[in-house]
């Protein structure tokens, strides 16, 4: 038992460099590899509904019926809020009258004139007070009609904003509609991509949490401004009838097929390779003195494989392709072949 203590001691003391040496780290090393034509771009996006409609009516009124509750599926065209129309009726029904009336003064008139017995201003003036008359009945017509307030496209009854019995006026928003009629979906893609537009060969997207066959595609619009974060808001259209499990909010895959770009400075690396400093991504190059140097590099994306392509690489650096965490700038490295007897399997 008085021997263990020593030998532990030892085993520990052997695991560290003496005190006041430098710590050389092992590195393993690897390079960049082009963006190729045909390369494949995964990125996150979401699906959202064509528009979010917010419904009135077209005058004001008492509401007398909501017929749709928050969740409802309706229908183009379907009935879902009226309001108290017995004014609007009544007023309909009085102009009627006095329509009727003045038509058949109208028709007398024109028989006396037809007989030269009523001078032409007289027919005239009649003839304009009905055409008049006309209008004011019209108009109350419609009004009558306002009353109903009917779905203008298909889709979800997201929020209903009053009850029955208040009083809104012409325009007031009652019920908020989600139009699926046209489903899209929204994404941020890198500035390589905005630059590429063009040469956007091929998009299609499926399910982030499930598998399912990939779904073609077709670009919308891409936004030419980017935003705080350098990115481009991409919207894209189901090129068919979409998944019916595809509702609005969920989260997709987009994967966007680029066709290689004359002057193409894109590269793909592993993703082992990459780090983060406040926010930004950086990998660790070695020259030709064994001294690493931190690069930023600006993530496009990745590769069906899992691996990341980047720009802000020449394209003939020597990167660290594994232990990157535990490096510091201007360190000097040791670096190590695929078959060292100390890195089995490659795992450093």
């Amino acid at each position: 038992m008085y021997l263990i203590t020593p030998l532990i001691c030892a085993a520990l003391a052997g695991c560290h460099a003496p005190a006041g040496e430098e710590v050389v780290h092992s590195v393993l090393l690897t390079s960049p590899m082009p963006a190729r034509a045909g390369q494949v771009l995964d990125f996150s996006g979401i699906v959202r509904e064509a528009g979010d409609i917010s419904l009135g009516f077209k005058t004001a009124g008492q509401i007398s019926r909501i017929a749709v509750n928050e969740g409802d599926f309706v229908r183009q065209g379907q009935l879902i809020a009226t309001l108290d129309d017995a004014d609007y009726r009544l007023g309909v029904e009085a102009l009627q009258v006095q329509y009727d009336q003045l038509t058949a003064e109208v028709k007398r008139l024109e028989q006396l004139y037809k007989g030269k017995s009523v001078s032409a201003n007289d027919y005239e003036k009649a003839v304009a007070g009905l055409k008049q008359l006309g209008v004011q009945l019209q108009v109350n017509k419609n009004k009558l009609d306002y009353t109903r307030l009917c779905a203008p496209v298909s889709g979800y009854v997201r929020e209903v904003n009053f009850d029955e019995a208040e009083m809104v006026n012409a325009g007031t928003p009652v019920i908020s509609l989600l139009d699926v009629g046209g489903m899209e979906v929204e994404l941020d893609v890198p500035a390589t991509v905005y630059r590429n537009r063009e040469h956007i060969e091929s998009i299609a997207c499926q399910p982030a949490d499930t598998p399912a066959k990939p779904m073609p595609m077709k670009l919308l619009s891409l936004t030419p401004k980017a935003d705080a974060t350098q990115l481009y808001r991409m919207r894209l259209g189901f090129a068919s009838t979409p998944d019916a499990a595809l509702t609005a909010g969920r989260n997709v895959q987009v994967s966007l097929r680029l066709a290689e770009a004359e002057g193409s400075q894109d590269f793909v690396l592993p993703l082992s390779t990459l780090f983060q400093e406040q926010g930004e991504s950086y990998v660790w190059t070695v020259g030709g003195d064994s001294i690493i140097n931190m690069v930023k590099v600006s993530v496009q994306g990745t590769t069906p494989e899992g691996r990341a392509v980047v720009a802000g690489l020449k394209g003939d650096e020597s990167v660290v392709r594994a232990g990157v965490h535990a490096l510091r700038q201007g360190e000097k490295v040791r670096i190590i072949d695929e078959s060292s007897e100390t890195n089995v399997g490659g795992q450093l």
